[in-house]
C-alpha cells in the first residue's frame, strides 16, 4: 500500500476501535459537559477574561484525555504487528490526523455549551475560529508525539506531563492572546502575526514528529 492508503486504512482503524470503546469519547464528554456546568453553578456572571481563561482550560483538558491515550493505550504486540505492515510515517499522520478531527470536534462542543451556559463574548468570530481550530491541531499534534515517546518509557504518566509542558504552553500564550483580541480585551494590530507564529509552530511540530517518529518507531 502507498502512504495514503495506509493512513486511510489505519483511519478506519482508529474510528472502529473509538465506537467499540464507546465508553472513552463518553467520559470525554462527561468532562466537558460537567466541567461546564460546575463552572455555570459557580459563577453568576462571567467576565469576559475569565471566560477566556476557563474555555481553554476545559479544552487543554479534555485535548489530554483524548489525545493522550493514543500510544499509551497500544500493546508492545499491536506495535509489533503494525511495524511489519505498514509504513511509520502513517501510523504518525493517521493518529495526528484523527486526534486533531477528534479535538476540533470536542472544542466546538465546548465553545457551543459556553455560550449557552455563559453567553458569547467572541466579536470577530474569524479570528475566534481561526484560534481554535490551530490551536486545536498544535494541541493535538504535540499530544500525540508526547504519547508516542512516554509509551516507550516505563513512567509514561510522569513523562506525559514533563514533555508536554514545554511544547504546549506557546501555544496556549498564542490561543489566549489571539482570542483576547478577537473578544475585544485588547486591540493588536500585530494579531495576524500571532496567527501565522501559531501556524508556524504547527508546521514544525508536525514536521519534527513526522522526521524523528521513524526512528522512535525502530526502538
Amino acid at each position: 500500500m502507498n502512504l495514503i492508503s495506509e493512513i486511510t486504512f489505519l483511519l478506519r482503524k482508529e474510528l472502529t476501535i473509538e465506537l467499540r470503546q464507546k465508553y472513552a469519547i463518553g467520559g470525554i464528554l462527561l468532562y466537558v459537559f460537567s466541567t461546564i456546568f460546575i463552572i455555570y453553578m459557580s459563577f453568576n456572571r462571567i467576565d469576559k477574561q475569565t471566560w477566556n481563561a476557563l474555555f481553554w482550560i476545559v479544552v487543554l483538558f479534555a485535548s489530554v484525555n483524548a489525545v493522550a491515550k493514543s500510544f499509551v493505550q497500544e500493546s508492545g504486540n499491536r506495535q509489533l504487528y503494525y511495524y511489519m505492515l505498514v509504513n511509520p510515517s502513517a501510523i504518525i499522520l493517521s493518529k495526528i490526523i484523527y486526534n486533531v478531527i477528534l479535538l476540533l470536534l470536542l472544542s466546538l462542543l465546548s465553545f457551543f455549551a459556553f455560550s449557552v451556559v455563559a453567553e458569547n463574548p467572541v466579536r470577530n468570530m474569524g479570528q475566534f475560529l481561526s484560534a481554535l481550530f490551530l490551536g486545536s491541531m498544535g494541541l493535538s499534534i504535540a499530544i500525540t508525539f508526547v504519547s508516542a515517546i512516554a509509551a516507550k518509557a516505563n513512567n509514561s504518566s510522569t513523562l506525559m506531563a514533563i514533555l508536554s509542558f514545554p511544547l504546549v504552553i506557546p501555544i496556549l500564550l498564542l490561543l489566549i492572546k489571539i482570542s483576547s483580541n478577537a473578544m475585544g480585551l485588547m486591540s493588536d494590530t500585530a494579531i495576524r502575526k500571532d496567527i501565522l507564529s501559531l501556524l508556524a509552530i504547527d508546521c514544525l511540530l508536525i514536521a519534527m514528529a513526522f522526521v524523528l517518529f521513524p526512528f522512535l518507531w525502530k526502538d
